[in-house]
């Protein structure tokens, strides 16, 4: 992954933007002027925490076409996924392909290669962050669940739930549990 950064111009914005990304913990970088290349894929979050440090030290990123691409199909899988809730199940490619009135083959291959994942894996690991909410927030069973965001079955949820995050959703309840009981 490419970061350009504007009015990055001397040797000590190279140090000072190499310090910004190691307080984030990303050590897997490469620093020229005007750019960073990274060898790992940075979050969402991190990325805003380094655009508004960049900014205080008088420098700013640089968002290319496909970044803010990346984040409208992000944006479109969050609301599908965190705010339809008991919708019939939906055909995501054509959600989101109508919401940006982009053809989901350029969106694909765009969120690919920016991503490093596909925009399918990236769907049922935002679909599984919700599990995880409903698993600590509520009391809702797992046929519940599984009914509420469309999974096929209660062993296609726990399936998915297993492969994204290692644990069976009643392990990651039980823990949940004994956590906020000893808070």
């Amino acid at each position: 992954m490419i970061l350009k950064i504007k009015n990055m111009a001397t040797s000590r914005c190279v140090t000072f933007v190499q310090d910004e990304f190691y307080k984030l913990g990303l050590y897997d970088i490469t620093v020229e002027l005007g750019e960073v290349e990274l060898r790992e894929n940075i979050s969402n979050e991190k990325l805003q925490m380094l655009n508004t440090s960049l900014k205080e030290g008088g420098l700013e990123l640089i968002e290319d076409k496909n970044t803010h691409l990346i984040k409208e199909i992000k944006d479109a899988v969050y609301d599908l996924v965190h705010h339809f809730d008991d919708l019939p199940k939906p055909n995501y490619s054509e959600y989101i392909s109508q919401k940006l009135n982009i053809s989901y083959t350029h969106l694909s291959s765009t969120f690919s290669k920016g991503q490093g994942i596909s925009i399918e894996k990236y769907i049922i690991e935002q679909r599984i962050e919700r599990v995880k909410e409903f698993l600590v927030y509520t009391d809702l069973g797992l046929n519940d669940i599984s009914f509420k965001l469309n999974f096929s079955s209660v062993a296609h949820l726990s399936n998915q739930f297993k492969k994204v995050t290692g644990l069976t959703p009643t392990f990651f309840r039980e823990q949940a549990i004994r956590i906020n009981a000893k808070k």
